[in-house]
């Protein structure tokens, strides 16, 4: 049978790009080589790491900590049972709403193995053996990524392990190395840490999270080493050792990190190896990343689109989603409007980390006039209800312009309170804004008035401007009945 969209995957792009090429009134065939649908993002990716971070905060009483002291625990003997029960219960509904959006538009799915055949043609095989061969017009790869596992490195899902297989741990480990303090390594280092397994986090490179606002990290890093965490930044692994006792990290500076568990997390790999790319003509670099237009996300052979992470950064659920939606759009024609200027990342680190826009560090490359505005969380009332002690929000404005540049967040909450800067970013406002407008009180949001007014205290009155240089007057909307 032939389709109209085969989509390769379905995870975060292959099922946004699915389900609006169905909306479109296209036929659809989703493949899938796992047991469930959901691909990565389901199952070992993000919904699984941020259910064990939700579960590690509730039982190991992390939030209260600010006023019961850093000895609270919600459990006193938390296990892995404990984090399990959850997860599964979380995961079975994750699949249970995807089956039923697909079955509502008509989306069909199979589990097999794909390869291709032709740049029209694809071979399935299923666990069982049985082979078919379905026809499409358009196909979209999203097939994710894996861990990158080194051959040097001895896996033994024991003593070492990859990010994958730390959802398979049989008991908490005593201590804890992570090597690799990207994304994924620092949230499985800040999670475990909550559960006050002692961690060391090793990274070769001198700086962490590059993408984001030094402000920022340097408040993270400060907060991870306030709580007891060892970081070794600078520090090549020279060696690991599986041994039965232990673990061993050689470092190439000379010193050694025992624990009894390893996790490394030290990039990633496209899931691309066995799906015949060659016999179409696309390439794959040493990651198994596929090269795509930026706009409309084709590779070299037209019909055939990628989307997600096995294009690279920035490997974000939410940012793979809408790709995948605008391949199925371009695939059949739809006219799409440009896109907004910024979109934010979330780090669910313990404590959260999110931004949106630019940092002060592009700002500053830019060489326009800049002012800062920050407000830290225990400044506000909500802070104090909740016993908050750390973590705040940083504001970049123009001073030409008065419009904010970029929103920075480290702490409670983070990845929720970025969307406020987010629509201001997109729609154009300006430090006035925050100034003029009124928050819900207490909130954490309310941040945003604090900062926006330490920032205009420096950046003084001003009318903010349009893109013709008329100044713009915001209505403000009738008082609902029910509250007047």
């Amino acid at each position: 049978m032939d389709y109209d969209m085969l989509v390769i995957g379905s995870g975060p792009s292959g099922r946004r790009a699915a389900v609006q090429s169905a909306k479109l009134g296209k036929s659809v065939l989703v493949v899938d080589r796992g047991r469930r649908l959901g691909g990565v993002s389901v199952h070992t990716g993000t919904i699984p790491s941020k259910t064990l971070r939700e579960t590690v905060l509730n039982l190991s009483g992390w939030r209260e900590r600010g006023f019961y002291g850093r000895g609270y625990r919600v459990k006193q003997d938390i296990s892995v049972g404990d984090l399990v029960e959850r997860l599964h219960k979380t995961l079975d509904h994750e699949v249970e709403v995807l089956q039923h959006q697909f079955m509502r538009n008509t989306v069909k799915s199979a589990r097999a193995a794909v390869k291709f055949l032709g740049p029209n043609k694809v071979s399935l095989t299923t666990d069982t053996g049985d082979y078919s061969e379905v026809g499409f017009a358009n196909a979209l790869i999203a097939v994710g990524t894996r861990p990158h596992r080194p051959r040097d490195v001895p896996f033994d899902k024991t003593r070492i392990f990859d990010s994958d297989e730390m959802l398979e741990l049989d008991r908490l480990p005593r201590t804890l190395t992570v090597i690799g303090a990207g994304v994924i390594g620092v949230e499985y280092a800040t999670i475990f840490s909550a559960l006050d397994v002692p961690v060391t986090l090793v990274e070769p490179r001198n700086s962490i999270l590059d993408f984001v606002d030094r402000e920022i990290v340097d408040d993270f890093i400060h907060q991870m080493r306030d709580r007891g965490m060892t970081i070794r930044l600078g520090s090549a692994v020279k060696e690991i050792r599986s041994k039965p006792d232990a673990a061993e990290v050689e470092l190439a500076d000379g010193r050694t990190i025992r624990s009894e568990v390893v996790l490394y997390a030290a990039g990633r790999t496209g899931n691309v190896g066995n799906l015949g790319l060659d016999v179409v003509g696309i390439d794959a670099d040493s990651r198994g990343r596929i090269k795509v237009d930026p706009h409309t996300f084709q590779t070299r052979v037209p019909n055939i689109y990628a989307a997600g992470d096995v294009i690279g950064f920035p490997s974000l659920a939410s940012t793979s989603m809408e790709q995948g939606r605008v391949a199925a759009c371009h695939a059949f024609g739809v006219p799409l409007p440009p896109p907004p200027e910024t979109f934010p990342y979330g780090i669910y680190a313990v404590p959260e980390i999110s931004t949106v826009g630019q940092s002060e560090e592009q700002v500053r490359e830019s060489g326009a006039a800049y002012e800062i505005g920050v407000a830290r969380f225990r400044e506000t009332s909500r802070g104090h209800i909740m016993g908050v002690n750390t973590g705040f929000l940083k504001l970049l404005f123009s001073v030409e312009t008065r419009r904010l540049l970029g929103a920075h967040i480290i702490g409670e909450g983070a990845t929720e309170l970025i969307h406020i800067g987010q629509a201001v970013i997109n729609l154009g406002g300006t430090v006035d804004f925050f100034v003029n407008n009124t928050f819900n009180y207490p909130t954490l949001a309310e941040a945003y008035k604090i900062a926006g007014l330490d920032a205009w205290n420096r950046m003084g009155r001003g009318q903010a401007a349009d893109h013709a240089g008329e100044s713009v007057s915001l209505p403000v909307p009738p008082i609902p009945a029910a509250i007047a």
